[in-house]
């Protein structure tokens, strides 16, 4: 490990990687470019952390380090996710200003121009606003888009929709997330949870230059579960909502039959079945069991936050 007594620097540029070896190159000819081409030339650290790869960006990481200046590998013990390895870079980067962005080139580099100049505008967060999204499915899309705006109606933290975790911090932004060690993080809700002075910049997001989406369909469901379970509690609202409308169903239902009984309406030829029971049967166990599911997630999420451990493991920190 390099040690260092340089001042930190004025910009640092975080980027999370999971099986990433064929972007890791690319990525940093680009950002360097932008960085070195910034107004008054600022100073700045390229943090690349290692989630836990299966194929050769770590090696390629360590490659780009002995090539070139300012950048710093954080080498995860294993994968952890790429919220959590987004909040290792964030948390060993030392700059004034952090950006975060994703590894994949979806994001385009050259938009932290733009972040940079809002800063010194005297902004605390710039994030970036997604225009279009080319390479995306029809289905990517449609389902982005419900679940940006769902999570802005539950949520009381106003979250600005069809933005990802591509974005510029200030220091005292980033010093509150430090102070913020939820486990199951959603970070785009936590900045806009911190306040501060907040602005959008929009762009037109790119295809993926190589390698594969590492957001499959399993676990965008996770991720949109987390996001709305960490920063709202209208699904355990819902859950109170719909016992108490079945329990008013099942009411009326029961006085219906009562009344049926007693007047002696039911018509001639009329044979009890068990249909009218099993649907009854059907409605209230399905009701119940959407109301378990619901608890079981908020209490699964206070189980893994009492146990305390720490939220990812470094195994190596390296500067060039």
């Amino acid at each position: 490990m390099h040690q260092t007594t340089e001042a930190p620097p004025t910009l640092s540029v975080v980027v999370p990687l999971y099986n990433e070896e064929g972007n890791v190159a690319p990525l940093l000819e680009r950002i360097v470019g932008i960085l070195e081409r910034l107004p008054g030339t600022p100073s700045y650290e390229i943090v690349l952390v290692n989630d836990g790869s299966k194929d050769r960006t770590l090696e390629r990481i360590r490659e780009e380090l002995r090539a070139r200046a300012n950048v710093v590998l954080v080498n995860l013990s294993r994968n952890f996710g790429h919220q959590l390895a987004a909040t290792a870079g964030v948390e060993i980067a030392r700059g004034d200003a952090v950006v975060l962005m994703d590894g994949d080139l979806q994001d385009p580099p050259e938009l932290i121009a733009d972040f940079v100049e809002q800063w010194r505008a005297g902004y605390d967060v710039v994030y970036a606003v997604r225009r279009t999204r080319r390479g995306e499915s029809p289905f990517k899309l449609l389902t982005a888009r419900i679940f940006y705006r769902t999570i802005k109606r539950l949520t009381k933290v106003s979250i600005p929709v069809d933005t990802g975790d591509f974005r510029l911090m200030s220091r005292r932004v980033v010093e509150a997330l430090k102070r913020s060690p939820e486990r199951h993080r959603f970070l785009r809700g936590l900045v806009s949870w911190v306040g501060y002075n907040q602005i959008g910049v929009e762009y037109d997001r790119d295809e993926r230059l190589s390698g594969e989406t590492k957001y499959p369909l399993p676990k965008m469901i996770r991720f949109a579960i987390d996001g709305i379970t960490s920063f709202s509690d209208v699904p355990l609202r819902f859950a109170s909502y719909l016992g108490f409308v079945s329990s008013v169903i099942a009411f009326v239902y029961a006085m219906v039959v009562v009344g049926f009984k007693i007047f002696s309406l039911n018509p001639p030829g009329y044979t009890r079945g068990w249909a009218s029971t099993i649907v009854a049967v059907l409605f209230l166990g399905g009701v119940q069991l959407i109301s378990l599911g619901i608890l079981g997630e908020y209490i699964g999420r206070i189980y893994d936050e009492v146990k305390g451990r720490p939220l990812y493991l470094i195994s190596e920190v390296e500067r060039s």
